[in-house]
């Protein structure tokens, strides 16, 4: 973290933060399906690609799997009881496509539904409300036999399960996101192999990347048709903010590549209808197949954009030849157990760049933590210190935002609980409780005591 930014944060109060917001503002924590849920093999749900990926040698930290995660299928009352007593407003959550639809397809699986359905009254009683993103990177493995996102059929499957979606949970349910950060299932997923499905061809990427656009678009229509006037329909972008580590004209070229490949990828066809100019070649691939209405739909306005933001992105390039590097170790910053930097300042750039570049109608934050190294001490105590000063400093930078005009409507802590974080298996905790994973016992970290105590302010 920057000396400025720690400054600031240490010499404002909650309250004084806590004033720059709303009375109407959003705050909760997110989830996802894969992991936290477990019970991968329990009333009717198929296996989906990160079952399949996370099976395979060497793919995840220790082998492990989302089999059991935290358990929340079977412990969902409890940990919805558990955010009401946090004071939470709302809850993030994703559904897994393949225990509605097994197959990706219809019919509808009732058991693994009411599970949806019995969550979704919970959250309500308890005045929290629901947040649901319907795909948050676990594809149904049939519907991966068939192609997955590399099929444009696939498109149409989940504008289906989008549709099915809304017709039995649209009445109480108001603000739906499509995908959680499609760039992480394109290019990750299909270009470099680091994440399910674990295809490593650049091409694959751009090709998955626009029917994963697809999809959002011609789900749209469909979540509107079945919810509410008032609900709210938006996409989730992994998002982070490309600085230049000097002034030279290698380094300005990269600081464009990066910004181009990571955020613009997705930012551009969502706003303003086509892909960036330098973007396919940047990749050294073609442009992908589409037909001629797509980008029509990719770009129908949305209602809200939500990002979401861990760290920035620092710039050099090289004197010698045409490549840049990311910058990795600055000196004054502080580093989380991802060796991501703790940059706060970064987020309140990146919503002023997106209000100011593509104007969405809203903004929300549905993802922002840190994994640290936490130390349960057997009792009651976990005391994450780091966690918390992440925390608070990045709440004011959304505020800092806010008071520039960034029409910011919400923002989510990632994560409730420690949990299944992909690759990195069990070994890394975000949450703010921390789950003993022998037993299940939740714990409240001093991060979940303090977000309580500011959310009663």
């Amino acid at each position: 973290m920057r000396v400025s930014d720690h400054q600031l944060a240490m010499t404002t109060t909650d309250a004084e933060i806590a004033a720059l917001f709303p009375p109407d503002f959003l705050w909760g924590v997110s989830t996802a399906a894969y992991q936290i849920e477990g019970a991968t093999l329990e009333d009717g749900r198929a296996p989906s690609t990160w079952d399949y990926f996370a099976t395979l040698p060497g793919k995840v930290y220790a082998g492990e799997t989302g089999e059991v995660a935290t358990d929340h299928y079977h412990r969902m009352p409890q940990d919805v009881a558990l955010m009401a007593d946090l004071g939470l407003k709302s809850y993030r959550f994703s559904i897994a496509w393949s225990r509605v639809l097994p197959t990706g397809v219809g019919p509808i699986n009732a058991r693994g539904l009411d599970f949806y359905e019995r969550l979704v009254d919970a959250l309500l009683e308890h005045k929290i409300t629901p947040f649901v993103t319907l795909y948050h990177w676990d594809l149904p493995m049939t519907l991966h036999e068939r192609g997955g996102w590399l099929n444009r059929d696939t498109a149409y499957a989940f504008a289906d399960y989008a549709e099915m979606m809304a017709a039995r949970l649209g009445d109480r349910v108001d603000h739906w996101v499509t995908h959680n950060e499609p760039w992480c299932n394109a290019f990750l997923g299909y270009g470099t192999g680091f994440h399910a499905p674990g295809l490593e061809d650049m091409q694959s990427a751009i090709n998955a990347g626009h029917h994963l656009l697809l999809a959002h678009g011609l789900a749209l229509p469909r979540l509107r048709a079945l919810t509410s006037p008032t609900a709210q329909v938006g996409i989730t972008l992994n998002v982070s903010p490309v600085y230049a580590a000097d002034a030279q004209a290698p380094t300005l070229q990269g600081v464009e590549h990066k910004d181009v490949i990571q955020n613009r990828w997705f930012l551009d066809p969502l706003f303003k209808a086509h892909y960036p100019e330098t973007l396919f070649s940047s990749l050294g691939v073609q442009a992908p197949p589409m037909e001629a209405d797509d980008m029509a739909l990719i770009s129908a306005p949305i209602d809200f954009l939500s990002i979401n933001y861990y760290s920035r992105a620092v710039i050099r390039g090289s004197t010698q030849n045409a490549s840049y590097e990311e910058v990795n170790a600055i000196e004054g910053s502080e580093y989380t157990a991802m060796n991501w930097e703790v940059y706060p300042s970064g987020l309140t750039d990146i919503l002023v760049r997106l209000h100011h570049d593509y104007a969405p109608p809203r903004l929300m934050v549905t993802e922002n933590g840190a994994a640290f190294p936490d130390v349960w001490d057997g009792e009651h105590e976990i005391n994450d210190s780091r966690r918390l000063d992440y925390l608070r400093s990045h709440i004011r930078a959304v505020g800092d935002a806010i008071a520039q005009g960034v029409p910011v409507h919400g923002y989510y802590i990632w994560s409730l609980l420690d949990n299944y974080e992909w690759t990195e298996g069990y070994s890394k905790r975000f949450g703010i409780v921390y789950v003993d994973y022998a037993s299940q016992r939740r714990i409240i970290k001093k991060s979940g005591h303090w977000y309580a105590s500011f959310l009663a302010l």
